[in-house]
């Protein structure tokens, strides 16, 4: 089992990372690959090392949080790697548990690749799991509330454009967390019929102040 490797990122991929390890190039499929800047900086991708009969791939996270609830999603009926790979670049770690415990399905299934069975079997089988889930944090403490209503945490909020901007700020290298946050600094502000350039404008704003 590969944990993880540490090396220098030397090119950036829709959906995967190539990371040089002394020489040689392991190609890691991740859920934001634009999270990984590539220079002559050495850094750690915590992996997940999956071998099936055609071919041995690995995937990768920035986190160790990533990496864990990456290995739990793994453990539900109907969720291979690719698709527990678009929940994370959908959500942070924190904030899927939490719908999960709290049973919002109404969240789960804007989660790309996840339909209403799919939610149901995800609360199923992990909400009494993830307590265990390792990496210093507690789901519990962390005070995350969802409700039913349109407004679901770190996805897309009530703005039905917000998605779209959303989707345009990753391409451009910024993390699920940033954008997260500038829109929690941002949603009570912007009218709900304003226009995707427009919240990109007001998002950047918010990334820019740090």
């Amino acid at each position: 089992m590969i944990d993880y490797v540490r090396g220098r990122v030397v090119h950036l991929d829709t959906e995967f990372v190539v990371v040089d390890v002394r020489d040689i190039g392991y190609q890691v499929f991740t859920p934001n690959p634009y999270a990984f800047a590539k220079s002559d900086e050495a850094v750690t991708v915590y992996t997940h090392h999956h071998v099936r009969e055609d071919a041995t791939l690995l995937f990768g996270f920035a986190t160790r949080e990533e990496q864990a609830m990456f290995r739990k999603l793994l453990e539900v009926s109907g969720i291979g790697p690719r698709v527990a790979l678009g929940i994370l670049a959908g959500g942070k770690p924190e904030t899927i548990a939490a719908a999960i415990q709290q049973e919002n399905l109404t969240f789960l299934t804007k989660l790309p690749g996840i339909g209403k069975k799919t939610a149901q079997r995800m609360v199923l089988d992990l909400k009494d799991k993830l307590d265990a889930i390792p990496g210093g944090f507690s789901f519990a403490a962390a005070g995350i509330v969802l409700d039913d209503g349109a407004d679901n945490g770190s996805l897309f909020g009530g703005n039905a454009n917000w998605k779209e901007a959303r989707e345009a700020l990753t391409t451009l290298g910024y993390t699920a967390a940033e954008l997260d946050r500038a829109w929690q600094g941002m949603k009570d502000a912007a009218p709900e019929d304003e226009s995707v350039d427009a919240l990109m404008k007001r998002a950047l704003q918010q990334l820019f102040k740090g």
